[in-house]
């Protein structure tokens, strides 16, 4: 039974901010490792298979958390679930700043994964508290603000954990999150629980858990399974198991973590589809470009270095960051349909082009902000409806859902991408053969352009 909604209270402009400032200040948090692997790996006396569990810990505990905190958001309110995640997100980077070895470090991470769910909690309160215009644009700056944050982590990292500590590049943002919650806290209204307290559907999150899991744990093994046919079928059969058994539950469930009727609509199942291809593409051209660039300027490469490649990457990290806000605008002023439809264009005719034209730096340069720009500006405007698709009861499982998509296309096409390079590349060579890049690059185009299939479907049973 759905409860009974007072007329919502409109935020003010300092409110939206404080939720932009703490995108900010939660994606700086969520990229300070990539970066510095190197030197955490020397100090702490971590070895390359580590390193590599500690990179993609905190996105396997995001994709875990999200679906969980945008149904109790939706449940409960985005503001009061909010305030207790940051709480513990907050607890993660004093934990990983304090971290004196690997075991405390990863459960500092594990910790700051809960992070992610503040993408749809920010969503249910900017939906509840702004008109509906005014709504789309705002999703789309806070969500441009948080790969902004992820930038911003990214330059800061290095310089801070060299010039101070490591136990810095952690504390600085952690810090920032605890102010900016605390404005949050006091500047954005109160919003009411938007569905009856019928208790928590555990099993069927506890199931939901089971199969995100299982699927990161196969992305991650993706290059060893091949020749390893039984892990290979038992992950199958178990994923397949997994799946049956939360569609039974989740069918008979009084309260659902996940209602089924919901994701069947063609407007929530169709956005899944088309952000999970262009998250696929997007991987490819961020996995593919910085080997280009690395690969030895002997052959079809350039030679660049660390430091060169983070300056050929900046103009689409920046690009990347302003997809959010132009998507939410673009999105209200012509429609998420019509955006999709042009990011997608976009997207493939520029991965396609990158196959066959990438002699220059500025080929890659150019490619790469055209990926980020248009990735950005599809996703942004796939958040956008599938929020304007529900009632807001159910904003919060909607949208994340929508995140979790996006994370399981990022490591689907990363991990496809190092597949085609680990076969291109000759015993006893450094750098795969610049057939694998073409490859790579037209598959990724391809995929993405089959997500216009079901485009259209989008608007089926949706007023727009």
């Amino acid at each position: 039974m759905t409860t009974t909604l007072a007329p919502p209270v409109r935020a003010g402009k300092a409110a939206v901010g404080a939720l932009g400032m703490l995108a900010v200040a939660t994606g700086a948090l969520e990229s300070v490792v990539t970066p510095t692997l190197p030197l955490l790996q020397r100090e702490l006396s971590i070895s390359p298979a580590q390193g590599a569990l500690l990179s993609i810990t905190l996105l396997i505990t995001g994709a875990l958390v999200t679906p969980v905190a945008g149904n109790l958001g939706d449940r409960y309110g985005g503001k009061r679930v909010m305030l207790r995640l940051m709480a513990v997100v907050s607890a993660g980077g004093l934990v990983s700043s304090l971290a004196p070895n690997l075991p405390v470090l990863l459960l500092g991470q594990v910790l700051e994964g809960a992070m992610v769910g503040a993408m749809p909690l920010s969503f249910i309160l900017v939906r509840r508290h702004l008109p509906t215009g005014a709504s789309q644009v705002a999703i789309g700056v806070v969500s441009g603000l948080f790969v902004g944050g992820g930038m911003l982590g990214t330059l800061m990292a290095g310089p801070v954990a060299e010039g101070l500590s490591r136990h810095w590049m952690f504390a600085i943002p952690t810090i920032a999150i605890v102010m900016v919650t605390l404005l949050v806290h006091r500047l954005m209204p109160d919003d009411p629980p938007t569905r009856s307290s019928a208790g928590i559907d555990w099993p069927g999150l506890g199931l939901l858990s089971g199969i995100l899991l299982t699927l990161m744990l196969g992305l991650s093994m993706a290059p060893e399974l091949g020749g390893r046919p039984l892990v290979l079928g038992a992950l199958v059969l178990l994923l397949a198991l997994l799946v049956t058994g939360w569609i039974s539950v989740e069918r008979r469930s009084p309260s659902p973590m996940v209602d089924l009727r919901l994701v069947a609509k063609p407007a929530i199942w169709s956005s899944y589809a088309i952000t999970f291809a262009v998250c696929v593409g997007t991987a490819v051209s961020m996995f593919l470009v910085p080997q280009l660039f690395a690969a030895s300027s002997d052959g079809y490469g350039f030679g660049a270095d660390s430091t060169d490649i983070g300056r050929y990457l900046l103009p689409g990290a920046v690009a990347g960051a302003a997809s959010g806000p132009l998507g939410g605008a673009v999105a209200r002023r012509y429609g998420s349909t019509a955006v999709v439809t042009a990011g997608i264009g976009t997207m493939t005719a520029t991965l396609l082009a990158l196959a066959f034209v990438h002699t220059e730096v500025w080929h890659l340069v150019v490619g790469k902000a055209l990926v980020a720009l248009a990735s950005g500006v599809c996703i942004t405007a796939m958040v956008v409806r599938t929020a304007t698709s529900v009632d807001h009861g159910n904003t919060g499982t909607a949208t994340s859902l929508v995140l979790v998509t996006r994370v399981i296309g990022f490591a689907a096409g990363a991990q496809v991408s190092g597949a085609f390079l680990a076969a291109g590349t000759r015993p006893g060579t450094d750098d795969p053969a610049e057939s694998a890049f073409v490859t790579g690059f037209v598959i990724a185009g391809v995929v993405t352009a089959l997500s216009l299939l079901v485009v259209r479907t989008m608007s089926k049973g949706v007023k727009t």
